[in-house]
């Protein structure tokens, strides 16, 4: 997949409405921290245009990004992070159901997890949560580039078992740094404008 075009085309806070597209959309959940921009500037081929902050959080919106005029990345805000006052974050949850459940043009989503560590409460929530509106979550395990070689495959299993994930569930290790990764969600990516017949 080559990205030659990219805009960020629409922002939608907690009371916005939501936009109806005409393209595929490809949405990215994933806690505050787990380098759910870094991910999407990797995939963009641009440095910042989703922004990353050493402050997590900062994804308090949803926001579409135009690939190419032929599908969108959606950015959903970042969950789990502890700073922000409970009602904020119960509204951020709303927000992101209310995604789920209302886009016809979602495809997939990819649910972040950082490679390092078990998945928390809130990821297996989030992962049980993504199933429970009738998709089959795709695991992005970051921070690939964090990991010993010969600890890869261990992290892969113990993210798996964190999540409760069946057999058949897609795991993807990546790095932000060596952008490891990227091809295969590419492929990906692909697949789905294929079925849609926009490739």
């Amino acid at each position: 997949m080559v990205i030659k075009q990219v805009s960020l085309e629409t922002v939608c806070g907690i009371t916005s409405v939501l936009p109806q597209n005409t393209k595929p959309e490809v949405a990215f959940a994933g806690k505050s921290n787990v380098g759910k921009s870094s991910l999407i500037n990797a995939l963009m081929n641009r440095k910042a245009l989703a922004r990353t902050s050493a402050q997590p959080g900062k994804t308090q919106t949803i926001n579409f990004y135009n690939i190419n005029d032929e599908m969108y990345f959606v950015d959903l805000p970042g969950y789990g992070y502890a700073k922000a006052p409970e009602e904020i974050r119960a509204k951020w949850g709303n927000m992101i159901e209310r995604y789920l459940q209302k886009s016809r043009m979602l495809r997939a989503v990819f649910l972040l997890i950082d490679l390092r560590h078990t998945p928390s409460a809130n990821d297996k929530i989030m992962y049980e949560w993504i199933l429970h509106q009738n998709y089959q979550p795709i695991i992005i395990a970051t921070k690939l580039d964090k990991v010993k070689r010969s600890q890869v495959q261990k992290q892969i299993r113990e993210v798996r078992t964190g999540l409760g994930a069946s057999p058949d569930t897609v795991v993807i290790p990546f790095s932000a740094v060596t952008k490891q990764g990227r091809e295969e969600i590419y492929e990906l990516l692909e697949g789905y404008l294929t079925e849609d017949g926009q490739a």
